[in-house]
């Protein structure tokens, strides 16, 4: 036996769980500790027997605080450098494989690691070697030049790359999730984009997905986390927002303060963020057994567990997606015994090509099943009656209008369009000669030809007419208002009743817009009288009984006279209907919830249902509402799903932002839709300052979240001036898509 390496091994075994516990439990820490200082400092007769003894000890104190595991203390287990990471998962879950995309600090991202690489099965006699791509996040254990698992845009880019490779290829993609979160980092292609782009990506993809939770934050987890069998380490975490972000949050603290250690610790116990509690809500498949207070690199056993388990998971798949067969049937039964060697099984790790759009949907399908029981509905059993049979007599008309006979129709009018176009190009060849005669001796007044030959000006002051529907409060304050360019521009003060009233808000020397509540686009932009709001008896819950949650949603309530931060109505521009959801700042930030996530994929599935263009107005958004949890960062994949099942059936999406627009949403379903732009009066990004400031420490310029940044990182396609609104947004509906455009 090598005594100094057993010696070091349980001196590294009692740092860990000093490091674990933080100063809790100090009786038993402080027994290790002397009876392992005791034995360095005695050399017993009989060493083998003194090292079992305390190895013993060792074990049975770590079952002892086993068993006293707070929230809080998994979140240091996953966190610790001690704690595997994937580059160990490679060596022992894997047979072989070869990094690709760089190797270390020499890549394009140390965060992000992805290789190629193969499970060797053997059955009977014959060997197989089943390739996978493994994409994953790499904590390492201690370097600081791979930011602590954290995703950067380019990282998220490269994997989504190779995911595609992979499903070029036709293999299984296995994505390791060890992250608190994506790097809140703005440089092209943007931190919220890329992630968004992720999540409407892997929805899609037509291989099998295997999804492993150590430690999932926020965004960053659901970059890698769309996945058909989602498994969890039982020490693991996932959860909306870390304990100490959570924590500062509902201390209000300011920026440089730190939370309490007893605040934090309350605020991992209210996310609920354990495996257990994610298994109970529906949001893993499966828990994976660590050891004793989590698996660390030298628990061999654990990786054998952990490869049978990953193994199975990619096996049922394939042969639940590879449809019902006796054959199928008889290994699905024998996957479920957990005593067979599935290193001695074989599946065929390949899907058939016919069979793969039932994968795509069977994956999707399982997460629009998701916290659907966690926000509060009081409709009536009548009303929900009602809509249900509109929605299936809506769905049998549409079925018979757009897809039967403007399918037919169009059919025809292409055929008659190519005649018409060979007609048009003899008839044209032929009077030729004799139109060239006649202009040869007409004479054409230069007038009128720059008239015919130029572009129109448009004049955008008689399209105004300073006559709006719906009037800010604060055109009632008889105030002078400064407008904040004023040391620049020489801008004057402004009368508040002309400011919020005739100039909509919008300085008349500079441009600047100041911040405008969310019905001024709601009821100006939209033809009177066209608005028909529905699901408005959705009301945002608190499903994870969190303290003060509905003190505060009662007051939110009162305040501004809705139920949840998101509402949804039908409208029409110029006669164009279309479906409209707006995201109300005044409701709790414009957060994102259960609620809301319900309301917003009923309106999309509206919109596809109707045939109708949807129109997405972040009036402002703080994110993903941090006191529902997960049941809150699920709605991230869940309307993303939502999104492009309606841009793949040929809807037009448009998303236009206002105001403050960061977190969840812009790192989902905003950021993925394909035309986005914004108000003058926007900032938006993955992360705003303050939280940049705490995760990074750095210190962002006041306009790195502005509208004109964003557009240089083409995040957005286009900043708009709110007079414009309105015309703006016909003419996208004019313009944007093509023949199979709902409304056309």
């Amino acid at each position: 036996m090598d005594l100094a390496k057993k010696t070091q091994q349980l001196n590294d075994r009692l740092n860990y769980i000093k490091d674990i516990f933080a100063g809790k439990h100090q009786d038993d820490i402080t027994l290790l500790e002397s009876r392992l200082n005791e034995f360095k400092d005695n050399a017993a007769e009989n060493v083998e027997e003194a090292v079992a003894t305390l190895d013993d000890l060792f074990g049975f104190m770590e079952k002892k605080l086993e068993a006293k595991l707070t929230p809080m203390d998994k979140v240091r287990i996953v966190r610790h450098p001690q704690r595997i990471c994937l580059k160990d998962i490679l060596e022992n879950v894997y047979d072989n494989y070869t990094e690709i995309g760089g190797q270390d600090e020499h890549t394009n991202d140390p965060a992000v690691l992805i290789a190629r690489a193969y499970i060797t099965r053997r059955y009977g006699k014959k060997t197989y070697n089943q390739s996978v791509m493994v994409i994953g996040h790499e904590k390492g254990h201690g370097e600081e030049f791979r930011n602590g698992g954290s995703a950067k845009p380019w990282g998220n880019a490269k994997a989504l790359h190779y995911m595609h490779v992979a499903e070029t290829e036709g293999i299984p993609v296995h994505t390791y999730i060890f992250t608190p979160g994506g790097d809140p980092v703005e440089d092209y292609p943007g931190a919220g984009q890329q992630i968004a782009k992720n999540i409407y990506e892997m929805a899609g993809l037509s291989v099998p997905v295997v999804a492993l939770i150590s430690e999932g934050g926020s965004g960053g987890a659901e970059a890698f986390g769309l996945a058909d069998k989602r498994l969890m380490l039982s020490h693991g975490y996932y959860s909306v927002i870390s304990p100490e972000g959570a924590a500062a949050i509902e201390g209000r603290l300011k920026r440089g303060e730190r939370a309490s250690a007893e605040l934090t610790e309350q605020c991992a116990k209210n996310l609920h963020l354990t495996a257990q509690d994610n298994l109970s809500f529906g949001y893993i498949d499966k828990i994976i057994q660590e050891p004793l207070l989590g698996a660390r690199p030298y628990h061999y056993d654990f990786f054998r567990t952990l490869r049978q388990e990953i193994i199975r998971a990619t096996d049922e798949i394939m042969l639940e997606a590879n449809g019902f067969s006796l054959f199928n049937f008889s290994k699905l039964r024998r996957l479920q015994d957990p005593e067979t060697n599935l290193d001695e099984t074989y599946v065929r790790w390949h899907i058939k090509r016919k069979r793969r759009s039932d994968l795509i949907e069977q994956r999707q399908n399982k997460f629009m099943r998701m916290s659907r029981k966690t926000y509060i509905n009081r409709q009536s059993i009548l009303g929900a009656l009602s809509d249900t049979w509109a929605e299936q007599w809506r769905e049998v008309y549409n079925r018979l209008v757009y897809d039967f006979y403007h399918h037919q129709r169009k059919h025809y009018r292409r055929l008659w369009e190519e005649i018409e176009g060979e007609w048009l190009s003899i008839k044209q060849k032929t009077a030729k000669p004799f139109k060239d005669a006649y202009n040869k001796v007409r004479r054409i007044d230069p007038a009128a030809e720059e008239e015919l030959t130029t572009l129109s000006k448009w004049d955008d002051e008689s399209s105004r007419n300073s006559a709006w529907k719906w009037v800010s409060p604060k055109a009632k304050e008889d105030r002078a208002v400064t407008c904040p360019n004023s040391a620049v521009h020489g801008c004057v003060d402004l009368w508040a009743p002309d400011l919020y009233n005739e100039f909509a808000g919008v300085c008349t020397n500079c441009g600047h817009h100041f911040k405008m509540e969310y019905q001024w686009f709601m009821h100006n932009c939209f033809d009177e009288n066209s608005i028909y709001e529905f699901n408005n008896e959705w009301e945002a819950g608190n499903p994870l009984k969190f303290p003060t949650l509905d003190e505060r949603l009662k007051e939110a309530r009162e305040k501004t006279k809705l139920k949840s931060g998101c509402i949804t109505y039908e409208a029409r521009i110029d006669g164009i209907k279309c479906v409209v959801a707006i995201l109300a700042a005044p409701f709790r930030g414009g957060s994102v919830g259960a609620a809301e996530g319900a309301k917003l994929i009923s309106a999309i599935d509206r919109a596809r249902r109707k045939r109708y263009p949807l129109i997405i107005y972040s009036h402002g958004t703080a994110g993903i509402r941090i006191q529902e949890g997960t049941h809150g960062v699920i709605q991230m994949p869940r309307v993303t799903i939502a999104i492009r099942r309606y841009m793949r059936a040929g809807g037009l999406y448009l998303v236009l932002y206002d105001t403050n627009s960061f977190g969840g949403p812009v790192a989902s379903f905003l950021g993925c839709a394909h035309y986005q732009f914004a108000m003058r009066s926007s900032n938006l990004g993955f992360a705003g300052p303050a939280v940049i400031k705490n995760t990074t420490g750095i210190d962002v310029p006041p306009d790195h979240h502005n509208c004109y940044k964003a557009l240089s990182r083409g995040h957005i396609q286009g900043v708009w001036d709110r007079r414009d609104t309105r015309t703006n947004l016909k003419q996208a509906l004019l313009t944007m898509g093509g023949r199979n455009l709902y409304y056309r």
